[in-house]
């Protein structure tokens, strides 16, 4: 959610500064600022709202400043205003403090800093940082910070510069993401990697209970017993492009038609040229664990939600294994029946969602192996997890998710094909099936793409409704619960996804005259099933919107309109489903006048409780 970006160099920071806060606006905030060090001074500016309002209030400023700070916020503790707005300052303006993440005890120590003497401005429980390193500062700054991260329960990325260091930033991170960008004479900051592209590509991922010390000409890294860190660099290999709109009217456009390529680049290297086997040569779970294995859990948030339930489909229909699926929020809470004998997969687009990172971390505890999908290098997931298996989608910018989930999808399918033929579960013949099929998958994609007119007309049919259902069977029904998703977190629009068999037990009340009904039927051991279940909302005065398979036109004789897939095995047609969903979500957005890339209240990288 929230934006870091700092600066130590020979160069005037401001620009840098906002062209690296403009990179991180895909992770939703609702105001933005600055702080730099100009002639002996901290100099602050910080607005509610886009950060183009912070920019013209800093037009008329002539700042040359070598040194500084930045930060888009999403709210958390206090109301989106000027004064809860980063950077947040000492009473004194001698410390400056931009942070990421929540400070559990900000209560207890607001009252404790209250007790001796310090003022606090905002409602935030960021406050509380500047004035702890002004209490603990005696002329070291390093030594302040370190001693008042100490004093903090919670999460946080934070950066903190002083008017008495004019040429130094210290940083720390506790499960909230941060790295530095290394440069020639100049250092940077960044709570994300996009910030960073237009000036390095080597950068050091920094680690929980670290801490750095910049300088423009060092980075030093320290761990939490203070001794020095050598940390690896990490290169940097996709192209500053690649986060661009390339001509897109929105990113989330830009990423629906990327999706081909990242579909081929996920399944690349990792079936056998014959396909005969799935080659996850990264894996190194032992052969003697896999044939063990008594239960998995998939636990994941929102769209990796979803993608993790079609995951439990897959690999309990072909690896035979049963499959638990939680949403992170509440694994940890309920007492998982996890041990030894487990693995838990767990699914995070950036690898940095807090939930989901609170659950792995449950799960080591109770003694599970664990097993990381996700698209980021570098990320928490990725390092605390035992194996990771990588979704090569590339940067995803807007807020909905839409190559991170499907490329996410081709990861469930290589790992279910990838442990039925570990456990031998699954007969060479059907495994080649699967594999011939999957390898075909983007070239479909492709050309379902390039076929869709049909949601931009159907968009303008239905986007003055106020509500929208989403039925399906098996995995349709799974796709249903992503559709609905995507047309209500951009559109505002009021959607949700039943298992269809469910409409008898109440759902059936709330279809009425002109109501859309999304259907999806892509099962062929299901298709008569739904086909009584479109009569069903059809009687009543929905109008049907059918998604099926190019090879069942029975289903036309029902729906309003049909929107035709191409045919692939029934365990895949989760990735083909989901395309013409996003589209109409997409449409629908548009059309609605609605922020497609930025969806109101919703942030891309959940790092937050």
């Amino acid at each position: 959610m929230c934006g870091i970006v700092g600066y130590v160099g020979h160069r005037a920071a401001t620009p840098i500064l906002i062209a690296g806060l403009s990179k991180l606006e895909y992770r939703g905030y609702d105001s933005a600022g600055i702080v730099v060090h100009e002639n002996g001074e901290l100099k602050l500016e910080k607005k509610v709202g886009r950060l183009a309002v912070l920019e013209e209030s800093l037009k008329n400023l002539d700042i040359q400043a070598t040194l500084g700070i930045g930060h888009t916020r999403w709210a958390t503790h206090g109301r989106p205003s000027d004064v809860n707005a980063h950077p947040h300052t000492d009473a004194s303006d001698c410390f400056a403090v931009v942070h990421n993440g929540i400070i559990e005890n900000y209560l207890e120590l607001r009252e404790w800093l209250q007790q001796h003497g310090y003022e606090f401005k905002s409602e935030t429980d960021t406050e509380v940082l500047p004035h702890l390193v002004q209490y603990y500062y005696q002329g070291d700054l390093l030594e302040a910070v370190a001693r008042a991260k100490e004093k903090v329960k919670g999460s946080y990325a934070m950066v903190v510069m002083s008017k008495y260091h004019p040429g130094r930033l210290i940083a720390a991170r506790q499960d909230s993401p941060l790295v530095v960008g290394l440069g020639e004479n100049e250092n940077f900051l960044a709570s994300d990697i996009p910030a960073l592209l237009k000036y390095t590509r080597r950068t050091l991922i920094i680690d929980d209970h670290e801490i750095v010390d910049l300088t423009a000409g060092q980075v030093k890294v320290k761990n939490g017993s203070a001794d020095l860190v050598d940390k690896k660099i990490f290169e940097v290999t996709w192209e500053e492009s690649q986060a661009e709109k390339n001509g897109y009217d929105h990113f989330m456009l830009k990423e629906i038609y990327e999706q081909p390529k990242a579909l081929r680049d996920t399944l690349s290297g990792r079936i056998a040229p014959d396909n005969k086997r799935v080659t996850l040569s990264e894996l190194k779970l032992e052969p003697a664990f896999i044939k063990n294995i008594k239960r998995l859990h998939i636990v994941a948030c929102g769209t990796a939600y979803h993608a993790g339930v079609v995951g439990k489909h897959v690999i309990e229909s072909i690896v035979r294994l049963p499959v638990e699926t939680d949403i992170a929020s509440e694994f940890r809470y309920r007492q998982p029946l996890v041990d030894s004998d487990s693995l838990v997969i767990v699914v995070s687009q950036s690898g940095e969602t807090a939930d989901t990172l609170a659950a792995l971390r449950e799960a080591k505890r109770l003694g599970a192996k664990v097993l990381a999908v996700t698209n980021v290098v570098g990320s928490s997931v990725s390092r605390e997890a035992d194996d990771v298996i990588y979704t090569w989608a590339g940067p995803e910018i807007a807020v909905a998710s839409t190559k991170a989930y499907t490329t996410q999808l081709i990861a469930m399918y290589l790992l279910g094909v990838w442990l039925a033929q570990e456990r031998g579960t699954l007969p060479p013949d059907k495994i080649s099936s699967i594999l011939s099929e999957l390898r075909e998958l983007p070239a479909k994609a492709g050309k379902l793409l390039d076929d869709l007119d049909i949601t931009k007309e159907l968009a303008q049919q239905y986007a003055d409704r106020n509500s929208a259902f989403f039925i399906g069977r098996g995995q349709d029904h799974i796709v249903a619960m992503e559709g609905a998703l995507k047309l209500k977190e951009i559109s505002y629009i009021h959607a949700e996804a039943y298992a269809a068999g469910e409409l008898k037990h109440g759902t059936l009340a709330l279809i009425e005259d002109g109501v859309p009904v999304i259907a999806l039927v892509t099962q062929k051991a299901l298709a008569t099933k739904m086909l009584s279940n479109i009569k069903e909302v059809k009687t009543r005065g929905a109008e049907v919107i059918a998604i099926t398979t190019e090879d069942n036109q029975t289903v036309a004789k029902e729906a309003d309109h049909v929107i035709y897939i191409p045919n692939t095995h029934p365990l895949l047609t989760s990735v083909l489903t989901v395309l013409p969903l996003q589209l109409f979500a997409y449409h629908m957005s548009v059309i609605r006048g609605c922020d497609v890339d930025k969806p109101r209240n919703l942030a891309k990288s959940v790092t937050v409780e």
